[in-house]
């Protein structure tokens, strides 16, 4: 299975499509063994990722993530050559059983402190956007928080330096 996350709104021509091959553990987690992303193609084998992974781990928006193409012409993503030190922070929402008032409301709370992201309704799921200039210690409270409240359970996908030094002793 694929997870294909068109969501993008403002794809040009210079978009394409990456994909992400992923290792399904015990639990069946992630849902697919592939996820695809879009990207902005920067003509010289490499793309700069232009959405937030549902589930790929390792990567954010806006990294450089070098692209080999297979024979059919799907790019398969390679190492990353460029980090754009953002952070992937996904949380699966259980207030109000990840309902879309539910996901809404935790995109908003989570953007007053310069995130970005977006929800979507199948496994009730956020994918946070954290820029490095957002409010990194508040984010990680207000997540602690808020799994403490089980409002949410969150992962981390894509964390940077910056983003591991909130973090309690």
């Amino acid at each position: 299975m694929e997870v294909d996350d068109g969501s993008v709104t403002n794809i040009s021509d210079d978009h394409v499509k990456v994909h992400f091959r992923m290792d399904i553990d015990e639990d069946g987690w992630p849902p697919a063994s592939v996820e695809s992303l879009w990207a902005v193609d920067l003509g010289d084998g490499t793309v700069r990722l232009d959405n937030t992974p549902w589930f790929v781990r390792g990567v954010a928006s806006g990294d450089v993530i070098r692209v080999q193409p297979d024979d059919d012409g799907v790019l398969w993503a390679g190492e990353t050559v460029q980090s754009s030190q953002n952070c992937t922070i996904r949380l699966i929402v259980l207030k109000d059983a990840g309902s879309a008032a539910a996901r809404q409301s935790v995109l908003e709370v989570f953007h007053r402190l310069g995130t970005t992201g977006e929800g979507v309704e199948r496994f009730g799921m956020v994918a946070l956007d954290v820029p490095p200039q957002a409010d990194l210690l508040k984010i990680r409270e207000l997540l602690e928080h808020g799994e403490t409240k089980e409002w949410w359970h969150w992962e981390e996908g894509c964390v940077t330096a910056a983003w591991e030094a909130t973090a309690r002793p």
